[in-house]
């Protein structure tokens, strides 16, 4: 999980190595940002905000297979119980 705000600390640092002006800072600055986040992305990296919503979907598919486990128990057991009666 990376921290949004790693990207842009990054980045800072990395441009305010280089002495030139302002502007040029700026621009090697969002280069280094976008460079970054397409490092991380490729090595599979999640931000905060993906994990969470990938850890809210985890969470709801868990629920879903909870309830349908127990939907099956007592299917099975209807069929069961049908199967004794005749």
């Amino acid at each position: 999980m990376i921290n949004p705000k790693l990207f842009s600390e990054l980045s800072a640092r990395l441009s305010g190595l280089v002495p030139m002006a302002e502007e040029l800072r700026a621009e090697l600055r969002a280069k280094i940002e976008q460079q970054l986040k397409t490092s991380f992305k490729e090595l599979g990296l999640l931000s905060r905000e993906e994990f969470e919503v990938k850890s809210k979907s985890l969470g709801r598919a868990e629920a879903r297979i909870i309830e349908l486990e127990k939907l099956i128990g007592d299917l099975e057991t209807r069929v069961h119980g049908f199967e004794k009666q005749k």
